[in-house]
């Protein structure tokens, strides 16, 4: 096989498993997301043990889930403790988020 097609083939290989592991990133793990808020409902919220967590690190993770007042996908992010305590099943506000990255949360207010 000459040298050539060999050099070929390894870097479209190289070129592959770059674009793949790029678009992996952005897609997947919200990475160079831009920060979007939409109006939500809160649905439910749960809390989920760790099994191997750290003896310096959260036993627990808090998680709620959410829906678009508008309609559209259900979605669910963790959260701090302290947004999972303050935050009840039906409460309705506007989410920030950052690709699968919760960032705040603002109740709105009922009179």
């Amino acid at each position: 096989m000459p040298i050539i097609l060999i050099v070929l083939i390894t870097a479209l290989i190289a070129v592959s498993a770059t674009y793949f592991f790029m678009t992996f990133k952005k897609h997947t793990l919200g990475e160079g997301a831009t920060s979007k808020t939409i109006d939500i409902k809160i649905l439910d919220k749960q809390v989920v043990s760790k099994t191997f967590a750290a003896e310096h690190e959260e036993q627990e993770e808090y998680w709620i889930y959410v829906e678009p007042m508008e309609g559209g996908p259900k979605r669910e992010f963790q959260v701090g403790v302290h947004y999972y305590h303050a935050l009840s099943p039906g409460d309705c506000g506007t989410l920030t988020y950052k690709g699968n990255q919760f960032m705040h949360f603002a109740k709105l207010q009922r009179f």
